[in-house]
């Protein structure tokens, strides 16, 4: 079902400017590289605009938030609105503290926003307009399981229609919804808890994904949701003895690298609902 989405980021190469935190832009670089895009990151100001004009896509993280770099955000996301870009927005943190919240709610009021990627603790914080997350972290209390999956989904939904964005929710279960279906992803391994930035990588990816498949972005942020969790399992299974956290990091990277049409395909663990 992924085919098509994976081929179009091969065959476009989609260039991403990500304003994104600066704990992980290394590896959010590396990964967009490896899935077959293309990577520029800025915050100023007065660069920003010009940046985002000759991108496709444009991930907002806003995990390590200054005033330089909100004004930044605000300002490409204006310019990608008036070019037909995506946007993503990444809303680390929301709810753990006033200025990401406010950061966070403020973005979605001044930009369009296309697509929408974090834990249920942040998106119920988005949603609701407060929360209690704990770090970056998903409140242990606050997750997508099988016995709330039903509600979560229409949760999803609801939010979708209400911004008319695509809603990933990322877990231990992971929901990828637009207002009318929501992909249930199951693949992944708990170990991708013990990397800082999975989820800012999974942006940066994303966003490549929606930008090669302007047509078909809930299927594109699914593919990326695949890609990410597959290669997850990929990279651990190839763990040698010794290894830890910052070899697992490399091999996930290696596996989307190494990542073919066919392997997401059979490997993508998901039911439409």
């Amino acid at each position: 079902m992924f085919e098509n989405c994976f081929e179009n980021v091969k065959k476009t190469t989609p260039l991403v400017h990500n304003i994104t935190n600066y704990v992980t832009v290394n590896d959010v670089a590396n990964v967009l590289l490896a899935c077959g895009g293309s990577p520029i990151m800025s915050d100023e100001p007065e660069d920003v605009a010009d940046i985002t004009s000759i991108c496709q896509g444009l991930n907002i993280n806003i995990g390590t938030l200054n005033k330089r770099s909100i004004e930044g955000m605000l300002i490409a996301g204006a310019k990608a609105n008036e070019l037909g870009h995506v946007v993503l927005l990444d809303p680390v943190g929301a709810g753990a503290s006033a200025l990401r919240t406010n950061t966070a709610i403020k973005l979605m009021d001044k930009i369009k926003i296309d697509v929408i990627r974090g834990n249920i603790s942040e998106i119920k914080t988005l949603a609701l307009g407060s929360g209690s997350t704990k770090g970056v972290d998903a409140d242990a209390a606050d997750t997508v399981t099988e016995e709330n999956l039903d509600t979560m989904i229409a949760f999803a939904k609801e939010f979708s229609a209400r911004t008319g964005a695509v809603v990933a929710i990322t877990g231990a279960i992971d929901l990828v919804a637009d207002e009318e279906k929501c992909f249930v992803i199951r693949n992944g391994r708990p170990e991708m808890s013990k990397i800082t930035g999975t989820g800012c990588q999974l942006s940066g990816m994303a966003t490549a994904y929606a930008a090669a498949n302007p047509e078909n972005k809930t299927e594109a942020v699914a593919a990326a949701v695949c890609l990410m969790g597959l290669a997850g399992e990929i990279g651990f299974a190839n763990m040698q003895p010794g290894e830890g956290n910052a070899s697992y990091r490399n091999r996930i990277i290696d596996a989307i690298y190494n990542m073919d049409a066919e392997t997401l395909n059979k490997g993508a663990k998901y039911e439409v609902r």
